[in-house]
């Protein structure tokens, strides 16, 4: 049940990105981020997997070698925590944010996500999964309270 529920938090997260950045273009600006939506799609849909090291490494060995595929990689492997314990405190930080993010803080944010749903999807359950599921939750609360721009406004 909990992986269901993750698989369908995550899809609905890159619909709310997918929007956010076709408001970005509606508005006469392109997103310049290197992880523009489509590329997000992409790659998550060529799948992800976690290594020993617990790196993400990417499925789709031809992206994989391509350079979007390689700056995705350096940038969720090199950015983000790894641990409950950094990416809580990455939690904590963000929620005491009050301005808007900047871009690459965003994108930190978004990858995160990504990296925090993989985590939570692949334990085999019991507190590692509820765990890894809260801190997603949070990332995903602080994503919407960013989009939304209510980032002045309580988390909880």
């Amino acid at each position: 049940m909990m992986k269901k529920q993750l698989n369908i938090c995550l899809w609905v997260l890159l619909w709310i990105l997918f929007e956010h950045m076709l408001q970005d273009v509606s508005a006469g600006t392109r997103p310049t981020s290197a992880l523009d939506a489509d590329l997000m799609f992409e790659i998550l849909l060529g799948g992800v997997e976690l290594d020993q090291d617990n790196n993400i490494i990417l499925v789709d060995k031809e992206l994989a070698s391509m350079r979007p595929g390689r700056a995705f990689l350096s940038q969720i492997n090199d950015n983000i925590p790894r641990s409950l314990n950094s990416m809580g405190q990455m939690v904590t930080t963000l929620k005491g944010h009050r301005r808007p993010l900047a871009p690459e803080q965003f994108e930190n944010l978004v990858l995160s996500m990504v990296y925090s749903a993989h985590r939570t999807w692949h334990q085999e359950g019991g507190e590692e999964q509820e765990a890894w599921g809260g801190v997603l939750l949070q990332l995903a609360n602080v994503t919407v309270h960013q989009l939304r721009g209510s980032y002045l406004f309580s988390y909880d």
